[in-house]
Formats: structure tokens, C-alpha cells, sequence
């Protein structure tokens, strides 16, 4: 085996050992991602991309050369000639195994190399998907825990709200009892304020009959006094004319003129 497929062949070891490695069950995500983020491939990460392609392109270089060394070794034209010498039969068969093994290794490696690529990224995706998820999971625990806190809060707010409106309930119950109440005080101090104006009403009718009574017992009063001096003076009268026959004459006449009758 020439050099560089010793050195072809020793890279696929490394690709089915590392990848073997990567795919160790109990090594987690996280971890690999610890393992990214050393320092040293920080600096190599530049190169990174290079490398990749680099080696991408001389494997396949490496595995045309050896279809080609096995497309050259497979024709019928070196099968005639290894025929008529027994030993450059052996030689050509023995060249044809060697190119179909380095064809083997060359895809081989070529398939690890862009398998092991495909394992980084999918590592390094589980890690940050991992991640998110965590911080997913806090951020929905602490949602979780605020929704149960605002539930608790309006469980106590509606609760709270349950208490005013029986509270209220009871008071616009006494309110009503006591405006039923206020109206039927009122009711009754209107019946009373009616009946105390029609007493009132009645009084004043009373006390004008008594007014006008009294002011007609006060003319018949005033009359009957009239009368009694008439009477009176008619009396003083007469007496004098007694002891005056002369003007009894004259007294009668003024007694009839003046409608007293004399006795």
C-alpha cells in the first residue's frame, strides 16, 4: 500500500472511531456542545470550512483515480495478456484487488467524512434545541405559575365581587324597606296635613259663623241698648211730665213722633 492510501486508510479508522465516539448513548448533547466550544475550536473554526472542502475534493479526487485504476484493470484487454503468462495473471488480479480497495476506502471515507459532518451539526442542534427547550420549559413554568396566580386573584376577586353584590343585595333590600317605609310616612303625614286642613279649613268656616254671629249678637246688642236708653229717657220723661201737666201734650206728641208709645 502506497503512502497516501496508508493515509487514507488510517483517516477512515479516525472517521469509524470518532463516529463510534459521537455515538456513545450516554455522552448527551449538551456535553458535545461543551466539547464545540473549547477554545482551540474557536480558533479553528475558521479553517474549518476550508478543511472540510479541502478534504472533500481529495477524496474524491482519491476515489476517481481508483475507479479509474478499476475500470483499467477490469477490461478484457490486460485479462488476454495475463492468459498467455501465468505470473502477470496473478499480477493484474492483485492490482485490480488493490484498486477496488482503495475504491472502497476512499468512498468509505469520503461517506464518514460527510456523515461525521452531518453528526456535528445534528449534535450541535439537539444541544441548542435542548436548550431552547429548557428556557422553554422555565419560561412555561413561570407562565404556568403566573396563570395560577392570576387565577387565585381573580378567584378572590370574584369572590370579593360575590361578597359586594350580597352586600349590596342586602342594602338595596333595607333601602327599599326603608323607602317603603319613607312612603308610607309620607302617606300618612299627607292624610294628616289634609285632615289638618280641612280641620283647619273647617275652624276658619267656624270662626267666620262665630265672627258674623257675634258681630250680629254685637248689632242686636247695640240695638237692645239703644232701647233701654229710649226706654229710659222715656221714663225720665214721662215723670217730669207728671209734675208738668202743661207739657204732657207736647211729650205725647214727641213720644208718638219719635216711635216710643207712651205707657
Amino acid at each position: 500500500m502506497t503512502l497516501q492510501w496508508t493515509v487514507v486508510a488510517f483517516f477512515l479508522y479516525a472517521e469509524i472511531g470518532l463516529n463510534l465516539i459521537l455515538c456513545i448513548p450516554f455522552i448527551s448533547a449538551k456535553r458535545w456542545r461543551l466539547v464545540f466550544n473549547w477554545r482551540i475550536w474557536k480558533l479553528l473554526s475558521p479553517y474549518w470550512n476550508k478543511c472540510f472542502f479541502t478534504m472533500i475534493l481529495v477524496l474524491i479526487v482519491l476515489l476517481l483515480d481508483a475507479v479509474r485504476e478499476v475500470d483499467k484493470y477490469s477490461r478484457p484487454e490486460p485479462l488476454q495478456d495475463a492468459k498467455a503468462n501465468p505470473s502477470v495473471y496473478d499480477h493484474v488480479h492483485m492490482k485490480l484487488f488493490r484498486a477496488q480497495r482503495n475504491l472502497y476506502i476512499s468512498g468509505f471515507s469520503l461517506f464518514l467524512w460527510l456523515i461525521m459532518r452531518r453528526i456535528f451539526s445534528l449534535l450541535n442542534q439537539i444541544a441548542v434545541t435542548l436548550e431552547d427547550n429548557t428556557s422553554l420549559q422555565t419560561q412555561m413554568d413561570s407562565a404556568v405559575r403566573a396563570a395560577q396566580k392570576f387565577q387565585e386573584d381573580n378567584q378572590l376577586l370574584e369572590r370579593a365581587l360575590l361578597d359586594e353584590e350580597k352586600a349590596m343585595t342586602i342594602s338595596n333590600q333595607q333601602l327599599k324597606t326603608e323607602v317603603e317605609k319613607l312612603k308610607k310616612q309620607v302617606k300618612a303625614a299627607d292624610e294628616a296635613v289634609r285632615k289638618s286642613n280641612a280641620e283647619v279649613e273647617a275652624m276658619k268656616k267656624q270662626a267666620k259663623g262665630l265672627a258674623q254671629e257675634y258681630d250680629r249678637l254685637l248689632t242686636e246688642h247695640h240695638q237692645l241698648q239703644l232701647q233701654k236708653g229710649r226706654f229710659a229717657l222715656s221714663h225720665v220723661i214721662v215723670g217730669l211730665l207728671q209734675f208738668h201737666p202743661a207739657g204732657s201734650k207736647m211729650a205725647d206728641s214727641q213720644f208718638i213722633h219719635g216711635g216710643i208709645k207712651p205707657r
